[in-house]
C-alpha cells in the first residue's frame, strides 16, 4: 500500500538534513535542533496513526481520517455467529482490532466525505481535520453510506437551542431506501430526524445505481441497515459497515456482526462486495476496518 509522507514526516526529514550539513555550529544549537526533531517525529508517528493518504488514478486524493480516541477491538460476544471454534482460531482474545472511520476525499479541488463519524459522541474527526488544515466550510458534499449514530453524529454539533450544522456549505447525500426506512419504519429514529432536519435545504436523495458528483456510483449493499450503500470511484470503493471485524469476515463473510439488522441480506451483501471488489481489484475503504482503515 501506499504510503503517504506528510508535512511533519517532511519536517523532520528537512531538519535532518539541516544536521547533516551545519558540522560547525555551536554544541547549543544541535541540542536545540535535536529537541525539534525530536518533537517533530513524535507529532509524525501521532499523525500516522490517525490519517493517511492514497491517490487513486485519476489524481483524487482519499485520506482515512480515525475517528475513535485511542485502539479500537471490537470484542469476541459481537459476533455471535462465530463458532468458539473459528474465533479463536484467529488468536485474538481480546478482540478483533477495528476503527471508527471517515474517508474525505479530493476529487478536481472539491472535498468530498464519506460519512461523518461520532462528533459529540467522542468523534475526533474534527480535530483532525484542523491538522490536515481541511475547513469544514471547505467542505461541498457529504455522501452517507447509512444513519447509524455513528455516522452522521458529526454531521451536527450540540448548542443551547438544539443541533446546528459542523458543514454549513455541504449538501448531504442519503438513500431513498435509506431515509424512508428510518423515518416509516424504525421506531428509535430521534436522532436520524433531527440530524437529517438541519441539513433539509441541502438534502438530496439517491438510488441504488445513480452516478453522484465526481463520478461516484451508489452500490446497494443492503442488510446491515434497510438501505446500507458503498461507493465507487474509480479503483476506490467505500464499503460502509460491510465488516465490524474484518480478521474474521475477509475469509468468513458468512458472519455477522450483531449489528447487522437484516443478517441474510447482510450475508448476501457482504459476498457479493467482496467478490465484486476482488474481481475488479479494488482498494477497499471501510468505517470499521483496522487502522489504517484500506484494504485490498
Amino acid at each position: 500500500m501506499k504510503i503517504l509522507f506528510n508535512a511533519a514526516i517532511t519536517a523532520t526529514l528537512a531538519a535532518t538534513i539541516l544536521g547533516c550539513s551545519n558540522n560547525g555550529s555551536a554544541q547549543t544549537s544541535k541540542e536545540t535542533q535535536q529537541a525539534a526533531t525530536a518533537e517533530t517525529s513524535q507529532e509524525a508517528v501521532q499523525a500516522s496513526s490517525d490519517y493517511k493518504t492514497i491517490t487513486l488514478s485519476d489524481g483524487a486524493s482519499v485520506t482515512w481520517i480515525k475517528d475513535n480516541a485511542g485502539d479500537k477491538l471490537n470484542p469476541r460476544d459481537l459476533f455471535s455467529d462465530a463458532s468458539d471454534s473459528l474465533y479463536n482460531s484467529l488468536n485474538l482474545a481480546d478482540g478483533i482490532p477495528a476503527s471508527v472511520s471517515t474517508f474525505l476525499m479530493k476529487a478536481d479541488g472539491e472535498y468530498v466525505l464519506f460519512d461523518a463519524g461520532l462528533g459529540d459522541f467522542g468523534g475526533q474527526m474534527a480535530n483532525h481535520l484542523k491538522e490536515l488544515n481541511v475547513n469544514p466550510d471547505d467542505i461541498k458534499l457529504i455522501y452517507l453510506t447509512h444513519l447509524h449514530v455513528d455516522h452522521i453524529s458529526g454531521l451536527v454539533k450540540k448548542t443551547e437551542t438544539g443541533f446546528e450544522k459542523v458543514f454549513k456549505n455541504a449538501t448531504v447525500y442519503v438513500g431513498q431506501v435509506e431515509k424512508d426506512a428510518w423515518f416509516n419504519d424504525i421506531e428509535k429514529n430521534d436522532l436520524q430526524k433531527a440530524i437529517l432536519g438541519v441539513y433539509s435545504d441541502k438534502l438530496k436523495l439517491f438510488a441504488f445505481g445513480d452516478i453522484l458528483p465526481h463520478e461516484v456510483e451508489a452500490i446497494d449493499a443492503i442488510g446491515h441497515t434497510p438501505g446500507h450503500t458503498v461507493f465507487r470511484h474509480k479503483e476506490l470503493l467505500v464499503i460502509g459497515d460491510l465488516m465490524h471485524g474484518y480478521a474474521l469476515q475477509i475469509n468468513h463473510p458468512e458472519i455477522n456482526s450483531n449489528y447487522d439488522m437484516d443478517k441474510a441480506k447482510s450475508i448476501e451483501s457482504r459476498k457479493k462486495i467482496l467478490e465484486y471488489a476482488k474481481a475488479n481489484k479494488l482498494t477497499m475503504a471501510g468505517m470499521h476496518l483496522p487502522t489504517p482503515g484500506f484494504a485490498e
